[in-house]
C-alpha cells in the first residue's frame, strides 16, 4: 500500500537514489546534470521546503512543496511544488498519489491556488496527469530548456486554484 509522509533525516540516501537518475537525464528539472549528491538534497530540503517521501515495499517517490518562489506579502497564498517518481515505480500512480496530498496538504497549510513554473513541454506523461488534476496552462516560455534529445523545447507554467 502506497503511503506519502514527511520525509525524515534518515531518508537522505533513498531521496538521493530517486533524484540523480532524474538529474542525470536531464530531461525535466532545470539541474546541472553533474550536480553531486550534496547540492542535490541540499537543492531539494532547502529552507522553506516541506519535503514529503511516497513508499510501499521500499522508497518509489518524493516531493517538495513551498510558498511559490518562497514569496511573502502579497504573493505567500501561492504554493509550488516539485514531485520525482523513483525510474523503477514510474506507471504505478506514485506522481498522481502525491499530487493528491500535495493538494490536499497546500490546502490545509492555508495556500490558496498551486503554480508549476517549469513543466517542460514535451514531459507528455507530467501534462496529461498535471491537467487531470485541473491544472491550466496559464504561459508559455518559448526555447527555455535545454532538452539533452529535443534541443532547445519550451516550457510552460500551470496553475490551479484550490
Amino acid at each position: 500500500m502506497l503511503i506519502v509522509r514527511e520525509a525524515r533525516a534518515d531518508d537522505a540516501d533513498a531521496v538521493w537514489s530517486i533524484l540523480e537518475p532524474m538529474i542525470r537525464a536531464g530531461e525535466t528539472y532545470p539541474l546541472p546534470r553533474e550536480m553531486n549528491r550534496q547540492e542535490a538534497l541540499a537543492y531539494w530540503f532547502a529552507t522553506g521546503h516541506e519535503v514529503f517521501v511516497a513508499q510501499d515495499d521500499g522508497m518509489v517517490g518524493t516531493y517538495f512543496l513551498r510558498a511559490n518562489q518562497n514569496q511573502g506579502g502579497g504573493g505567500s497564498h501561492g504554493a509550488n511544488c516539485g514531485y520525482v517518481t523513483a525510474t523503477v515505480a514510474t506507471g504505478r500512480g506514485v506522481a498522481r498519489t502525491m499530487c493528491e496530498h500535495s493538494l490536499r496538504h497546500a490546502k490545509q497549510r492555508g495556500f490558496r491556488a498551486m503554480q508549476f513554473n517549469f513543466v517542460v513541454s514535451n514531459n507528455e506523461r507530467a501534462l496529461r496527469l498535471w491537467k487531470s488534476f485541473g491544472f491550466e496552462i496559464v504561459g508559455r516560455i518559448p526555447k527555455a530548456f535545454l532538452h539533452p534529445t529535443a534541443g532547445y523545447t519550451d516550457v510552460y507554467v500551470m496553475y490551479r486554484s484550490l
